[in-house]
């Protein structure tokens, strides 16, 4: 009796211990997504799920105890639902084609690709080779990949299925609990064992129901359509990143320019602080001028020098920069090809109204703003629901407020960012004029010069006059280099608010 008694005691433990590893094999399968508390069941209840709709008899609600589960493989058993069309995502990433250097969309892809020099880079391919070799542009892209290769109909199927093994094994459980100490031959024995039983039954159903209605509730979103828009509304964010990692790169690129001019600014004064300094000290021996001003003439050269040394070791650490952004090898030696120049037709072609439109439409800060803003309002709806619009209730007098500041909070961030626009668009306007304003000084200086290189041929003028005269032709030609620069940022910008919807002022 003893020995019958411990092997029926081992028997049950063995139980026990199955139903734990069932517990463990189905929570193996449980998806990525939100799980819904469930109460534990009362004593002579059972958990259902709630019915899956469109996903045939096999993913209704778990059987009652007592009826055999559906069979997967036949019987009675439905088609799953019907296929759900794939979305088609429109991939709005700044390629290279992308990226022309007059800075618009191109209707047409270039007929060919000349690649940069070696050691060199240029402006017309710095966006093709950034998509090509930068890091994390690359997987950014990957990312892309992965959620643009999800097949909808086959994940829909894995759940169904998923679903009813989940009810299955639900059943299982509640069928195996029920019987365990209905037999024993001592009093008091198979209600203890089935006690033990039911508690461990009534923790595993509902860690089963939980993994059930987060399977359930993907499932849903499926049929409906709403993880199809939410994977696309992340690949579009994803698509932002890339082209802000783009849009960085060229800002790099033109603050190079930018420096590289500096430095010319700067070889140009120190040229004439030399010059300057062989008069003086001319002067100085012979008496004309003191010590000091020779000493202040020398210290300014010397802090000129000082600054070019910075801004040129500032060149290398932001070449690095553009280096590593390309994926190029890293020396800090590479040469800039340069920037394109902004044409009259594309000056002309500009329209603030349309523009506006467009950036608006195009901006993915403004999506993202609006989405908040439509969930702020599906929450103040759920909450009149609750209060039956009813003022009496301070929660309904809060949620209006709640909802009226999100109104503002969106509202502000349109206005702000057409603002931006809008002072982008003068800021190109303004440039263009201060480039056309440099080119008169710079043609006047150049008419000048030549008159002073006829005096001096004359013999009316000294080769310091003509030095100072031609300075100012340089210095003019400086003025004008940088107005360029200045435009082109300015109008880039520009274009990059109006066709993808990202501000950089």
């Amino acid at each position: 009796m003893k020995r019958k008694m411990l092997a029926l005691l081992l028997s049950a433990a063995m139980l026990l211990s199955l139903l734990g590893a069932t517990a463990l094999a189905v929570e193996g399968d449980e998806p990525a997504t939100s799980s819904a508390s469930v109460s534990e069941p009362e004593e002579g209840e059972t958990t259902e799920p709630d019915p899956a709709e469109d996903a045939g008899p096999e993913e209704s609600a778990p059987p009652q105890e007592g009826e055999p589960p559906a069979s997967e493989d036949g019987g009675e058993e439905a088609s799953s639902s019907e296929p759900l069309d794939r979305p088609t995502v429109t991939v709005g990433a700044l390629t290279a084609e992308d990226v022309p250097q007059d800075g618009t969309a191109p209707e047409t892809e270039p007929d060919a690709y000349i690649p940069d020099p070696a050691g060199a880079i240029t402006f017309d391919n710095l966006g093709r080779r950034m998509r090509e070799n930068n890091l994390n542009v690359l997987a950014l892209e990957e990312n892309i990949q992965v959620i643009q290769s999800t097949d909808y109909d086959e994940l829909k199927e894995d759940l169904r299925k998923g679903l009813n093994e989940i009810a299955s094994a639900q059943w299982n459980l509640i069928s195996i609990g029920s019987g365990i100490g209905a037999e024993l031959p001592l009093p008091g024995l198979g209600e203890a064992l089935s006690g033990i039983a039911s508690l461990s039954t009534a923790s595993t159903v509902q860690q089963l129901q939980i993994q059930y209605d987060a399977m359930r509730e993907t499932f849903d979103d499926i049929k409906d359509g709403k993880l199809q828009a939410d994977h696309q509304d992340l690949v579009r964010q994803l698509e932002n990143a890339q082209n802000q990692v783009i849009l960085a790169g060229e800002t790099l690129y033109i603050a190079l320019v930018n420096m590289e001019q500096n430095s010319k600014a700067i070889d140009r004064g120190l040229n004439t602080l030399d010059r300057t300094l062989k008069e003086l000290e001319l002067r100085y021996e012979l008496g004309h001028i003191p010590a000091q001003t020779l000493a202040q003439t020398q210290g300014a050269r010397d802090a000129l020098l000082s600054n070019q040394r910075t801004l040129n070791s500032n060149i290398e650490a932001y070449t690095l920069q553009l280096e590593m952004l390309i994926g190029a090898q890293l020396t800090g030696k590479a040469r800039l090809g340069g920037l394109p120049q902004v044409t009259a037709e594309q000056l002309q072609s500009m329209d603030l109204e349309r523009d506006v439109a467009a950036a608006k439409q195009a901006s993915y800060s403004l999506y993202e703003a609006k989405q908040t803003l439509d969930q702020a309002k599906e929450d103040f709806d759920d909450t009149g629901s609750k209060y039956n619009h009813s003022e009496k209730h301070y929660e309904y007098i809060q949620a209006q407020h709640q909802w009226q500041a999100s109104q503002h909070t969106y509202n502000a961030a349109v206005q702000s960012f057409e603002m931006s626009l809008r002072v982008l668009y003068l800021k190109v306007k303004d440039n263009d004029q201060v480039l056309t304003a440099a080119r008169n000084a710079l043609a006047l200086e150049r008419n000048n010069f030549a008159a002073v290189q006829l005096k001096h041929s004359q013999g009316n003028l000294s080769e310091s006059a003509v030095a100072e005269a031609e300075d100012k032709v340089k210095q003019a030609q400086e003025a004008v280099d940088s107005a360029l620069i200045e435009l082109f940022a300015s109008y880039r910008s520009y274009r990059w608010a109006v066709d993808y919807g990202i501000l950089n002022t």
